[in-house]
């Protein structure tokens, strides 16, 4: 067996997750966050460098419209295009990819040009540390968190997981009966929708969703949570 080793990521409201495990803890992390921007809602979500350059090249983007100084990084718009398969309806939402020096984020604003975007980002505070990006929203300016920011990472053998900070809400949702202990909080399995398993992990300060992959064996999935600790850095 493989000695442990400790990782930590940065969730966009500022929490910071820290997991040890003798699992992979290789992968990088996503998080996600959404705002409220005069009135607006928006989700951020931030990642490693080359987050920008993923989801422009998932959308067919082969180079951006605009390029400025901001906020101590880089920010890139381009106009991308959705056709709604049965009208025809095309929109077309504009990217924004803001890239520092470890790491990126990116949203698709609908409706809005540069100049909006610049408006809108003015009320929210970015800023780069070692291990993720934050983004602070400025309330006097009219911007608000949504909901706690979410953390994503997938560990191979086990699945990916979604963290954020538990709450009495989430508390609220836990079955009648006690889960599988583990070192990381109480284990619950339970399915979507189509019956695809998924397990919710409870511990004192992360809630967890352990999504399996198609690769995981599921049966195996307390034994591989009984090996993770996770709390907050």
């Amino acid at each position: 067996m493989a000695s442990a080793t400790a990782v930590s990521h940065r969730a966009l409201d500022g929490a910071a997750y820290r997991l040890e495990s003798d699992l992979d803890l290789r992968e990088p992390a996503t998080s996600a966050l959404e705002v409220i921007v005069g009135g607006r809602l928006v989700e951020f979500t931030a990642g490693d460098a080359s987050l920008g350059d993923s989801v422009a090249a998932s959308l067919g983007v082969e180079g951006f419209d605009s390029e400025l100084s901001f906020a101590g990084g880089i920010l890139q718009t381009a106009v991308t295009e959705e056709r709604e398969p049965r009208s025809g309806l095309v929109e077309r939402p504009l990217l924004v990819v803001w890239r520092g020096r470890r790491y990126a984020m990116v949203t698709r604003l609908y409706d809005i040009g540069t100049t909006e975007v610049l408006g809108l980002l003015r009320t929210l505070r970015v800023q780069e540390t070692a291990n993720g990006l934050t983004l602070t929203p400025d309330r006097t300016a009219g911007s608000a968190n949504a909901a706690a920011a979410t953390v994503i990472k997938e560990i191979p053998g086990l699945g990916l997981l979604e963290l954020t900070r538990r709450t009495k809400a989430h508390a609220a949702q836990l079955p009648p009966w006690k889960g599988v202990a583990t070192a990381a909080g109480d284990l619950y399995r339970d399915t979507f929708t189509d019956g695809t398993p998924f397990f919710v992990l409870s511990g004192p300060e992360v809630w967890a969703t352990v999504a399996p992959l198609p690769s995981t064996t599921v049966e195996k999935v307390p034994d591989l949570v009984g090996r993770l600790t996770l709390a907050l850095a």
